[in-house]
């Protein structure tokens, strides 16, 4: 163990004795729990002595030397608290135009920034950019315009728009689908649902966000290569996620799973909160849906099905809600429209978790091995809750089937202790891992800086999709099956012809 811990140090000193280098971050999405992610990293960047210009929603209020701002914020509202806890066909539809919508406005709202167009015109140069692989590809353009090589970030799994992008398989018999249920193992209705809607979101992603942002580019800073083409050149992607949580799956070798790098050590709880859960003689059970969806939006009928089910525990609840004063008076009950996420689930009597199912509440939930009760709402939450359930971090409920009873009965099942400890084994594949998800991202990030001439996409990326379903190799099968069958058709025509047109041979007369 102490030479683990001193090769670990030795490489730590190893990493802040690179050449420094010249990072660009291009973040123009206003979600704040995407920018939550990444600042981790990208702090850890300047720390090891890169230089940074971040293109953000959120510029720090006390950067440190190194990390240089700029700021987008006030050209839109954040992103937070803004959706209604609710989920339906609508909601759906609702997310596929939001996606091209804000996908189009953040676009047009970096490009207009004069410090934006400024990196363009006094070409200044960076050794690697990091752009967000989400919304949109108004990111790829600039880069491309300050001729820096790639690395993709996401705070998530891949949208459905990119997985031809990079030659990764996306059959929907067993690839989860960002937007849907039924995981790896969808049912005929489900896999018939991923069809129909992954044609919806494409088409407006490459008909609608895509030819707008190319548009918008050159509105602003000059003409560009086709932005897909500039998608398929990028790098790598550090994808954020890992295979312990969603399963095995085909990815090529310039793209680089790193979930969990953002989950930092946990602070001890404080004040009110301290008391409540140290108190809690039988544990506590955290709920959150995360900082998207409002909570208080909860229809009257599923709060009362959730507070019902509370009271058939033993256990205390710690609960997320804006409003407050709406569940005052509850003795097994605290109640706060902020709290300190990492600090409770870390802390030894938190014994299990009610979630919307976040990509970073699944991720901090299997860091510290708490067992999952996941109630996805939208985005790529019912494809996590979907892992969740298969890994056996805990067990999914679909929004529509919350009942009392249903609730009762996923968690008798989360807080029974065997499952627990099936969930802290789980908890110890998540973290034995050859390196550590941030030094992975470093890694990488300034390998494509070192080799910024290397191409490492797989050959999938770049076949038609004719050829990569065979359509050509079988063409020429059928045509060839077809020119036989014709063939041995004609022959049998011809030889029926000649036995017709045969002369019979006459009867020899009989002899009395």
């Amino acid at each position: 163990m102490n030479l683990i811990k001193t090769f670990g140090v030795f490489a730590s000193l190893l990493t802040l004795c690179v050449d420094s280098l010249n990072i660009l971050c291009i973040l123009p999405y206003e979600g704040k729990s995407h920018f939550f992610v990444f600042k981790t990293f990208l702090l850890e960047l300047e720390r090891r002595g890169h230089n940074l210009t971040v293109i953000s929603h959120f510029p720090e209020k006390s950067p440190p030397a190194n990390y240089h701002d700029i700021s987008l914020a006030g050209t839109s509202d954040i992103f937070e608290d803004a959706m209604p806890l609710k989920r339906n066909y609508w909601t759906l539809i609702s997310t596929g135009l939001f996606l091209s919508w804000t996908g189009t406005a953040n676009c047009d709202a970096m490009l207009q920034n004069k410090r934006v167009q400024g990196l363009v015109k006094n070409k200044q140069k960076f050794d690697v950019a990091l752009v967000e692989l989400f919304n949109s590809d108004c990111g790829l353009g600039l880069a491309y315009k300050l001729g820096a090589p790639v690395v993709s970030i996401t705070t998530h799994i891949l949208m459905p728009w990119h997985y031809k992008r990079f030659g990764i398989p996306d059959n929907p018999s067993y690839v989860p689908y960002h937007f849907l249920e039924g995981g790896s193992k969808p049912t005929l209705y489900q896999k018939i649902e991923r069809i129909v809607f992954d044609v919806y979101v494409q088409t407006l992603y490459y008909y609608w966000t895509q030819r707008n942002n190319q548009n918008s580019i050159a509105r602003y800073i000059g003409e560009v290569p086709p932005l897909e083409e500039l998608g398929r050149q990028a790098k790598f992607v550090l994808l954020y996620h890992n295979f312990v949580l969603t399963g095995s799956r085909l990815f090529p070798a310039n793209v680089i799973e790193v979930g969990g790098y953002h989950v930092g050590k946990a602070k001890p709880l404080t004040g009110a909160l301290k008391d409540f859960v140290a108190n809690a003689e039988h544990g506590v059970v955290y709920i959150s849906f995360g900082s998207v969806v409002k909570s208080s939006t909860l229809s009257a009928e599923k709060l009362e099905a959730i507070l019902a089910a509370l009271d058939e525990f033993p256990q205390k609840f710690v609960w997320k809600w804006e409003n407050e004063t709406q569940l005052e008076g509850r003795k097994n009950l605290y109640v706060s429209s902020w709290l300190p996420q990492i600090d409770i689930l870390a802390h030894p009597k938190t014994v299990a978790f009610f979630s919307h199912s976040g990509m970073l509440s699944t991720t901090e939930a299997i860091h510290f091995g708490v067992p999952m009760v996941a109630m996805p709402v939208l985005g790529d939450q019912p494809a996590n809750a979907a892992s969740i359930e298969e890994c056996g971090l805990g067990v999914q409920i679909q929004y529509r089937e919350l009942t009392k009873d249903s609730l009762v009965a996923a968690l008798k099942k989360v807080l029974d202790p065997e499952y627990r400890q099936q969930v802290k084994a789980l908890s110890k594949t998540w973290h034995d891992r050859p390196m550590s998800p941030m030094d992975a991202a470093v890694f990488w990030t300034e390998f494509a800086a070192r080799h910024p001439n290397s191409t490492f996409r797989t050959a999938a990326a770049d076949v038609w999709f004719y050829e990569y379903m065979y359509l050509d190799v079988l063409s020429v099968f059928v045509v060839l099956f077809s020119v036989i069958v014709w063939l041995v058709r004609l022959a049998c025509c011809r030889a029926r012809k000649q036995d017709v047109k045969k002369p019979k041979a006459k009867a020899k007369p009989k002899r009395h």
